[in-house]
């Protein structure tokens, strides 16, 4: 009894501090809960409560927003969580192996916690660490790298005698930047203000000019052109402008950004700097993924440095009416939260919902704000720009798509890691450069991406032809393109947010019917069903999450044919086994999710 009553004293006292810090403010609520769950383990109820009451939330919105992140737990998990990256490159290496073994060693099944409350395992999406997996997470903090037989018997032991983290060996956290191509952003940086001087003497309009003669569009994926979204921000009323740089890189296949904000951190803050001058900002936010925790410290010591250097703060440079400061805001996993508006659902405290547009974030949003939000390796151009010119960056590339493009390359080749080129290069140069030997398809710009075949090795990289945003995944001869395309449904069922029905549901039934084919049960009639859904997500689906979903599943389809034909004349009949029943299911059990929402907005 009087240890309980200590525990619950200490995790008052935590939690008072924590309030404290973030000025009991609600649009703090995600970094409370995560930065309380890091000390603590997990979530109670009665902590919701108290956290609830002290910001002036419901309860329902406290716990619908900690059930809403995969980081976040409102039961026990363990002193050890264990997270296996799952990514498809992860599980080409064996992951599902090495799970299976740590698993057997700890005596501990996949997905529950040990009886006696010390670990638990299971995996998660990608963390980002395609280049040298298999990797895990533990306690969403801490990574280990490189994954062998041999470390996963190190592991167990260290979970058994119960090793704090910080004790474990130090190179098993190692994560390397693994730069195999360094062009404009990957070479020769320039010192710390030099490009933000330049701005400065610019002006505001004048940079902006530049930024739009450059004809720089976003590096995220969309590719929305940079100038114009900064122009739109600039002239949208409002009491005050933000500058949002999206750091919550969740594309299965993609790392590019975690090398940026690892080796090029200065480059990417400065570049946000220069945004603040353009679009009359003072503040701004680093939105960085729940994985990448790891890189917390380290970017906190660069902003202190750049404010010691008056290159962030107040008075920046010597320009009295220029002030602009940053903090970093920590995502608990939800790779949903990469599109901007949901992204800005999560910095303001609440789950990470797409919002409905317009209004666009650039007239309407954080607070309610006109606010600019930019992929990371966007900032780090801007920089560069500013430096040298907009003529100088228009004339790398193509003129549709001007400038270098950083690629994550993984999979079958020999030397994966980060390379960049200009715009216009060839996917079969990558593959040359890369070691890729065999090769049978490559899929560009992750899961919602595009699956390229051989035939289309000679396409180029660019918004005219095969846009992307960084992942390219590489896979021989020897790997099974069903199981590629099921690993990726997978994943879109996974992180699906559950706002609207088409993606909710949708995602599971595609699930179901390639486990189904997976399984022997197939039939042609499943592959007409496929195409259905497909043809209903892309056009039904309230975020790009559902509408790309299928994408995968309808690349594969077309230019892999016989690897879902192989399942399908194995189909036998099977007693028992009713696909459509488990349908009708799957359709009671959202009718009751949409009542029970429904009741909960009611109350």
């Amino acid at each position: 009894m009087t240890s309980n009553c200590q525990a619950s004293a200490h995790s008052a006292s935590d939690l008072q501090k924590l309030l404290a810090h973030h000025h009991s403010d609600p649009h703090s609520l995600v970094q409370i809960l995560r930065e309380f769950q890091s000390l603590h383990g997990w979530l109670p109820r009665p902590v919701l409560s108290q956290i609830a009451q002290s910001l002036g939330l419901t309860l329902s919105h406290v716990e619908g927003v900690a059930g809403f992140y995969r980081f976040f737990h409102t039961q026990p998990v363990g002193q050890y969580r264990v997270l296996f990256s799952d990514n498809i490159t992860d599980r080409m290496s064996g992951s599902e192996a090495l799970l299976q073994d740590l698993c057997r060693l700890l005596k501990v099944v996949p997905g529950q916690m040990r009886t006696d409350g010390r670990v638990s395992v299971t995996t998660t999406s990608c963390t980002g660490l395609c280049d040298q997996g298999p990797a895990l997470l533990i306690n969403h903090h801490q990574v280990v790298t490189r994954l062998t037989p041999g470390r996963i018997e190190h592991i167990a032991a260290l979970i058994e005698q119960q090793t704090p983290l910080g004790q474990w060996p130090a190179e098993w956290s190692s994560v390397t930047d693994q730069i195999q191509r360094a062009d404009v952003k990957l070479g020769a940086q320039p010192a710390p203000g030099q490009a933000l001087a330049s701005a400065l003497d610019r002006g505001p309009l004048v940079m902006l000019d530049e930024v739009k003669r450059a004809k720089l569009r976003g590096r995220g994926g969309a590719g929305y052109a940079t100038g114009t979204k900064w122009q739109l921000c600039r002239k949208a009323p409002g009491q005050s402008h933000y500058v949002v740089c999206n750091a919550d890189e969740g594309e299965p296949g993609t790392f590019k950004d975690r090398v940026l904000l690892t080796s090029f951190a200065d480059a990417v803050i400065e570049g946000m700097t220069i945004a603040a001058m353009v679009v009359g900002a003072q503040q701004g936010l680093i939105y960085l993924r729940g994985e990448y925790r790891y890189l917390l410290d380290h970017l906190n010591a660069v902003l202190q440095r750049r404010r010691r250097q008056s290159l962030l703060g107040s008075a920046i440079l010597g320009h009295a009416d220029f002030n602009f400061d940053i903090v970093i805001h920590v995502g608990a996993g939800a790779y949903v939260c990469g599109e901007e508006s949901a992204l800005i659902e999560s910095l303001e405290g609440k789950r990470g919902t797409p919002r409905i547009r317009p209004p666009f974030p650039v007239e309407r949003g954080y607070l309610g704000q006109p606010t600019t939000v930019n992929n990371v390796e966007t900032f780090c151009a801007v920089t560069h720009i500013a430096l040298h010119g907009a003529v100088w960056w228009a004339g790398i590339g193509t003129p549709q798509s001007t400038g270098t493009k950083i690629h994550s390359v993984s999979g079958d080749c020999e030397r994966p890691g980060i390379y960049e080129y200009p715009f216009g290069t060839r996917i079969g140069r990558i593959l040359e450069d890369c070691g890729a030997r065999d090769t049978q398809a490559v899929q560009v710009g992750g899961p919602s991406g595009v699956c390229l075949s051989v035939s289309e090795f000679g396409r180029r990289l660019g918004f005219e032809d095969v846009p992307t945003a960084g992942a390219f995944m590489v896979f021989d001869r020897s790997r099974d393109m069903f199981e590629v395309a099921r690993n990726f449904a997978h994943f879109f069922a996974h992180e699906s947010c559950g706002f609207c029905t088409p993606c909710r549901v949708g995602t599971e039934l595609v699930v179901r019917r390639l486990d189904k084919l997976q399984r022997g049960h197939g039939s042609s009639q499943d592959l007409d069903e496929l195409n259905e859904l497909d043809k209903l997500m892309h056009s039904a689906t309230h975020c790009g999450l559902g509408a790309a979903a299928c994408n995968p599943l309808r690349n594969t389809i077309a230019k892999f044919r016989p690897a879902y034909e192989k399942h399908i004349n194995s189909y036998h009949f099977v007693p028992g086994f009713d696909l459509d029943a488990e349908l009708s299911q799957a359709r009671l059990a959202t009718a009751r999710d949409d009542a029970g929402a429904h009741l909960e907005t009611l109350t």
